[in-house]
């Protein structure tokens, strides 16, 4: 993948998780809320590739766990859908 690609990744994981805290905080969006859920797996998942690709590990290992924390949260919303 290109570095061009990988940095696009990154920059699209903090746009996603910014605008996730925002419209949460905005009271927009509500925790529970698969977008809410979806914009930080997603956000965290692009920050994630970026920092393995650059060896930068302590924000590999934040966003890791903060995707792992999302995903569980995407399953839980999902198993409880009419």
């Amino acid at each position: 993948m290109s570095h061009r690609a990988i940095s696009w990744m990154g920059w699209y994981g903090v746009i996603a998780t910014l605008v996730a805290y925002a419209l949460v905080s905005a009271l927009v969006l509500s925790a529970t809320s698969f977008l809410y859920q979806g914009l930080n797996f997603t956000g965290a998942v692009g920050v994630t590739i970026e920092t393995w690709v650059r060896r930068d590990y302590q924000p590999f290992w934040l966003n890791l766990v903060w995707a792992l924390i999302a995903f569980i949260a995407l399953l839980n919303i999902l198993a409880h859908l009419p």
